[in-house]
């Protein structure tokens, strides 16, 4: 009996896979899970945020007319740059104080890393209200900073109603948001890079600006850009620390909505603030990547 081999040169056409039905529950079960959550967004959040940007742009005529008042007026164009010389001068401070603060929870003990922790989160377990009124009486005259300066023979350092009072404040109530970015970046970095820098000749401080330094970027991008962002719109602090003579945009927003009903105007300066934290966000969606900041250490070390 002859028995036929089968062509081994004949192709064969590749059988297509049938998608996975656990893997199409899953997603299912994500959608489902995740349609509260993008309801509540599109009513609550979007919703009024389109109606804020329309009617900026459509009253009282539909045109221009808000914003180019904004950049007109000799007032709006200084309150804010106020602002965001604020929000710079307060993520830069945070940024100076937070970095080593984060560095040495990444080097001590766990217990003492706990504490440090705790300290951190403090801030978040007492009130806004309470933290602001007790800086009130910090700042306010014949307060312990007054007094402090006057016993050593300056007198009338009165920062209540003042934009240093301000941006002190904010530079406490703002410092938790910096530190813990830092230190979830810091935790990952291999501190063993450093010792290895080291041992190929570098100095310690050498190897820690160019190896440590680099790839602990994106904790700081990702830090500051988000102090950045809720220093300019936040309205507590400027609104009891504050004054109106040096206000920002936050209080000149509830004083048009509050005082004048100029809905539109306010829409316009909200949607520049929009305008200005979304490019915000843009940078740190092209700088905050690890593994730029891993390979930019490379090519310095």
């Amino acid at each position: 009996m002859l028995v036929s081999k089968p062509d081994v040169g004949l192709d064969v056409e590749p059988t297509t896979a049938a998608p996975d039905p656990a893997r199409r529950n899953r997603r299912t079960v994500a959608g489902w899970v995740l349609l509260p959550a993008v309801a509540v967004l599109l009513v609550f959040f979007f919703y009024p945020l389109a109606i804020i940007v329309w009617r900026s742009f459509t009253e009282p005529a539909v045109g221009l007319d808000n914003y180019s008042a904004l950049f007109t007026d000799g007032v709006s164009v200084t309150v804010l740059l106020r602002t965001l010389r604020t929000a710079l001068i307060v993520g830069l401070a945070t940024l100076v104080i937070a970095y080593p603060y984060a560095y040495a929870m990444t080097r001590v003990s766990r217990r003492m890393r706990a504490v440090l922790t705790v300290l951190v989160l403090l801030p978040f377990w007492t009130s806004v209200m309470a933290r602001n009124f007790a800086w009130y009486l910090l700042e306010q005259r014949g307060g312990l900073i007054d007094r402090f300066f006057s016993a050593i023979g300056i007198d009338g350092v009165v920062l209540l109603g003042s934009v240093t009072g301000v941006t002190v404040a904010m530079v406490q109530v703002m410092l938790p948001f910096m530190v813990l970015p830092l230190y979830s970046t810091m935790s990952t970095i291999d501190l063993r890079l450093m010792d290895a820098a080291t041992s190929l000749g570098a100095s310690r401080p050498k190897s820690f600006a160019r190896v440590y330094v680099p790839l602990s970027l994106p904790g700081v991008v990702s830090g500051f850009s988000l102090v950045f962002i809720v220093t300019l719109g936040f309205f507590i602090t400027p609104a009891l620390l504050g004054s109106p003579q040096q206000s920002l945009v936050s209080q000149v927003i509830e004083t048009r909505v509050g005082d004048l009903l100029d809905f539109p105007g306010a829409g316009a300066l909200g949607t520049v603030l929009l305008v200005v934290t979304l490019l915000v966000l843009f940078a740190v969606s092209r700088v905050a990547r690890p593994a730029t900041a891993l390979n930019q250490a490379v090519d310095r070390a």
